[in-house]
């Protein structure tokens, strides 16, 4: 009897000692170590359509679309510069120019249509975010432009989901980018959706802190939930 209690008494020791060293696991990754993350807006590019609304009165409602080399062309200002920029930039430069010829004047920019190819950036990244490529871009590019991985990244199982029927998937390896090995610094696509996961250890800690600290929200890798796996 007294052997079975020990035997019992030590088996729930143990049970306790797992679940301190998940607990502070989990605190290791909680939301003061891991990266904050901010969401960037859409970057305009070529042939998106913009509706430029100038007020006071009289008001002016211009319907422009975005031409091949990034430029608009505006009423009183001529050509404005779009491309690669958010609809409150591009609204700032025209009021700025416009203030010259219409005093007091405020100037609004809205997308009436997104038709430039646009990629989406997800994980544990800086600034997960989609944006329009207005240009040639290779994978390395792409997450340059969202602020590339964070310290919780698994840089050598970065996915590429390319639209399809079926969708295809490519694995890169940046990594082996970075030393040389440029075999997997594909081109991307309008419609790609770049995925970079998070490590091992990281994705464990993640699971802890929801379960520990459920109210918690979730950063870089929120993204995990999304489904994409190898």
């Amino acid at each position: 009897m007294e052997l079975s209690n020990a035997l019992g008494s030590n088996r729930y020791a143990g049970i306790a000692l797992l679940f301190a060293a998940l607990a502070g696991l989990a605190c290791a990754h909680s939301p003061t170590a891991a990266p904050d993350v901010k969401y960037v807006d859409y970057l305009i590019g070529p042939p998106d359509k913009l509706t430029v609304t100038i007020l006071p009165d009289p008001p002016v409602v211009e319907s422009v679309v975005v031409r091949p080399d990034g430029m608009i062309t505006i009423q009183l200002v001529g050509d404005v510069p779009a491309g690669g920029k958010t609809t409150d930039q591009v609204a700032t430069d025209i009021q700025n120019r416009i203030s010259r010829f219409k005093r007091g004047a405020l100037v609004t920019v809205a997308l009436a249509g997104a038709e430039s190819p646009v990629i989406t950036v997800l994980g544990e990244v800086r600034t997960p975010s989609t944006f329009a490529l207005t240009r040639q871009m290779r994978i390395s590019e792409a997450l340059g432009t969202v602020g590339g991985p964070t310290l919780f990244a698994d840089d050598d199982e970065v996915q590429v989901v390319r639209p399809g029927s079926p969708p295809k998937m490519i694995l890169v390896d940046m990594d082996a980018i970075r030393g040389g090995d440029l075999r997997t610094n594909v081109q991307v696509y309008g419609g790609d959706l770049v995925y970079v996961p998070p490590t091992a250890l990281a994705s464990v800690g993640y699971f802890f802190q929801q379960l520990l600290f459920p109210f918690t929200p979730f950063f870089g890798a929120a993204g995990a939930v999304t489904g994409f796996t190898r």
